[in-house]
């Protein structure tokens, strides 16, 4: 690999969440005052998606006492903790910057209709443990390729079938007992 593209590798986030343009999302983002740092919530509407890999990044934008407010967010950084997706927003647009013309409702996405809010993440790269690696390569090693076969199983359906019929008489047999009684 190429030195760069390596370095670049190390700082990527193993899982990102999967966003899309008109979500509405709320980001948890770390805030350094001093010496003290806290998470600072944000929730908006995804109004465009650009980049790759290391560089990419999300804005999200919220109007806020009035005023429109656009934050823009690295996918990767280490300052944004956690993105939820509480709404999911229908779009046929890669960038929304025609909801920066509006005001209220209207600088709203609809909702998608029978979306359900799953947060679903995507895995960028997997953790490997040296130890486990070794016993991977050893399995793969042994496994041989047979032939595949479709076998009936006319034995194990015709033993399923006795055992239903078995039971039914002993539910039988249970009634008719009962109603001696």
């Amino acid at each position: 690999m190429d030195i760069l593209k390596s370095i670049e590798h190390e700082q990527l986030k193993n899982k990102i969440p999967d966003l899309h343009v008109g979500d509405t999302v709320r980001v948890h983002a770390k805030i350094k005052e001093g010496s003290r740092e806290r998470i600072q919530v944000f929730e908006g509407i995804i109004i465009k998606k650009q980049g790759g890999g290391v560089n990419a990044t999300f804005t999200v934008r919220r109007i806020s006492y009035g005023v429109g407010v656009e934050k823009t967010f690295l996918v990767h950084s280490p300052n944004v903790e956690k993105v939820e997706v509480v709404r999911v927003g229908k779009s046929r647009r890669a960038k929304l910057y025609y909801l920066r013309d509006r005001v209220g409702k209207a600088a709203k996405t609809k909702e998608k209709v029978g979306a359900r809010i799953v947060t679903n993440e995507i895995v960028v790269k997997e953790e490997v443990v040296p130890g486990e690696l070794d016993e991977v390569e050893t399995a793969d090693a042994e496994v041989v390729e047979e032939p595949v076969v479709e076998e009936v199983k006319t034995e194990a359906t015709e033993e399923v079938k006795a055992e239903v019929k078995e039971e039914k008489e002993e539910k039988k047999s249970a009634k008719k007992e009962e109603t001696a009684e």
